[in-house]
């Protein structure tokens, strides 16, 4: 399997892991104490760091650390959008694809060399 989608997919996972550590406890720790909730979170963020450096690491080998966090952006805001409306139950905005606009732009400059 090519580095790149490999990659993507541990990145995809990292993401999910990382989304669920940044806000998660809002929703299911929000009578807490904040340090129980960052305490849980961090817990949780150890399993986005196990998908995430192998997925830096092996991405790097092929593409630019700046190309990395691109896909990482990318990736970020389709496993948020999902998760704010599906799981933390927030309205669907258009912003969120405004915002998916200004990352296509993104990707397209820092992957422009690679299709030219």
């Amino acid at each position: 399997m090519h580095p790149v989608l490999i990659s993507v997919v541990l990145l995809i996972c990292s993401n999910v892991f990382m989304t669920f550590a940044w806000y998660a406890h809002l929703k299911e720790l929000n009578n807490k104490p904040w340090i129980i909730a960052a305490l849980v979170s961090w817990g949780v963020a150890l399993f986005e760091y196990l998908f995430q450096v192998p997925a830096n690491r092996l991405g790097f080998t092929v593409l630019s650390v700046g190309q990395l966090k691109i896909i990482q952006e990318v990736i970020t805001l389709t496993v948020f959008v999902p998760f704010s409306v599906m799981y933390l139950k927030e309205p669907l905005k258009l912003d969120y694809l405004w915002a998916g606009f200004c990352l296509v732009g993104a990707v397209y400059f820092m992957f422009r060399g690679k299709f030219v």
